[in-house]
This record gives C-alpha cells, sequence and structure tokens, in this order.
C-alpha cells in the first residue's frame, strides 16, 4: 500500500427537492439525468483522476503537491456542467418532475490536501486515510451559498493571490475531525460564458428523448434503484407526509 501526497477534489450535484417514491418515472429521469452530467464532470477533469463515482458525486484525485492548475479545473469542469444541463432543458420534450427540475440543479465543489494510502486491486485503486474521510467530511458544512468550492488551508495556499483574496474563512468543526480552517469561493459571483447556443432540433430533441427512456428502462422496471447512494435526492414514502 503506497503512500502519497495527493489532492483530493469531490464535485457534488445538488439542487433536486425529494421525490415521491411512487413516482418511478420522476426517479429514473433524475437518475439518468445525474449520470449524464456526472459524464461532462469527468470528461472535463483532464488530468484529474477518478477515483470513484459516489451517487451524486464524482471524487477525484491528483497525485504530488503542486496544483497551480486547481482552479483552472474547477472552472472547467463547472463550465461543462452548465452547457450539458443547458443542453437538457434545449432538448426536453417530459414533464416529469426529474426532467422538470433540471435548471434547478447545482454543482459545488470541496478540495483538500494531504497524504492517501493508494490500494491497488486488479484494475482499481482505492484511496483510504484521515484526508479522504476529512474531505468527505467537509461535503456536510456551513457554506451560506448554493455553489461554491470549499477548501482547506493545504489547497487555499496554493491559489493565485487574486483568488485568495476573493475566499472567506468559515471554520468547521467536522464530525470525527475537530475544528478545521476552511475557506470557501463563491462560484455565483464568476460569470461563466454563456454556453454556445444550440438550436432547437427535432430529430436532437427525439434522440435524446429516446435515450433518456432506453437507459431509464431499468430503475422503470424495477431491476435496479433509481438514485440510490445519492446524497442530494430525498425519497420519500407515499403514505408519509
Amino acid at each position: 500500500m503506497a503512500i502519497e501526497k495527493a489532492l483530493l477534489l469531490i464535485a457534488d450535484i445538488g439542487g433536486y427537492t425529494r421525490f415521491m417514491s411512487h413516482h418511478r418515472f420522476s426517479l429514473a429521469h433524475a437518475q439518468e439525468t445525474v449520470a449524464q452530467l456526472l459524464e461532462a464532470v469527468i470528461d472535463a477533469s483532464g488530468p484529474l483522476k477518478l477515483a470513484k463515482l459516489e451517487g451524486d458525486a464524482a471524487f477525484f484525485y491528483a497525485v504530488g503537491d503542486d496544483f497551480p492548475a486547481f482552479a483552472r479545473k474547477v472552472a472547467d469542469i463547472r463550465g461543462a456542467f452548465v452547457s450539458r444541463r443547458e443542453q437538457f432543458i434545449t432538448d426536453r420534450m417530459c414533464r416529469c418532475d426529474g426532467c422538470m427540475q433540471v435548471s434547478a440543479l447545482t454543482l459545488k465543489f470541496v478540495a483538500h490536501a494531504g497524504e492517501v494510502a493508494f490500494q491497488r486491486v486488479k484494475h482499481l485503486t482505492e484511496l483510504a486515510g484521515v484526508d479522504v474521510i476529512l474531505v468527505h467530511r467537509m461535503l456536510k458544512n456551513d457554506v451560506p451559498v448554493t455553489e461554491y468550492v470549499l477548501m482547506t488551508d493545504a489547497v487555499h495556499q496554493g491559489l493565485a493571490p487574486e483568488l485568495r483574496q476573493l475566499t472567506q474563512e468559515l471554520e468547521h468543526d467536522f464530525e470525527g475531525m475537530g475544528r478545521t480552517a476552511t475557506h470557501y469561493l463563491d462560484l455565483n459571483a464568476f460569470v461563466l460564458a454563456a454556453p454556445e447556443p444550440v438550436r432547437p432540433s427535432l430529430p436532437r430533441k427525439l434522440w435524446a428523448k429516446l435515450k433518456l427512456e432506453l437507459n431509464s428502462m431499468k430503475y422503470v422496471l424495477g431491476f435496479k434503484q433509481p438514485c440510490e447512494g445519492f446524497r442530494n435526492v430525498e425519497v420519500v414514502d407515499a403514505q408519509k407526509p
């Protein structure tokens, strides 16, 4: 088991409200929507390596202690997410909750740097250690905005000075970790370049609808549980208020 210094980054999709458990189509479509948004996030991650998908989040890492491109990669990932989300809205042909709530979906990041134990089993690489636990604890936080990058001192110190001065300090008491100094950057303060507009196209809309239904079928038919493991999707029993 090798121990190395690494940057740890989790991109987390949120914004869905709760779903009633009997709304199979809505849940199935929410599952597929998040899956496609995560594909866009992964495609834009560049040199970052995907450790694993965690429901509605992607866990990335980069070995080493030099992170000059960290801010650039976050911007790239966020831009790809917004572009794919807008594409969903343009091509939307379904009126279920899972599809109608796409415009409310957001992306947040948590980042930490520390020592990580890498254990390779066949083609899989598992990350372990206190710093891996900490970056996951950071997902439950007190940041007062919806889209942000929350980072520890180790990452904050590597930012360019002009970005560091835009961050806000916020101390947390993460479960089992104690008091931890963190800093957050409000992503809503940065205006992204508008995604290249895509003109409505009936053939493209029909193809997108067909893919959505085919990929969702295993969830609609009950072969797999939709939104299982999603941190940000609440599924409630239809019989309960």
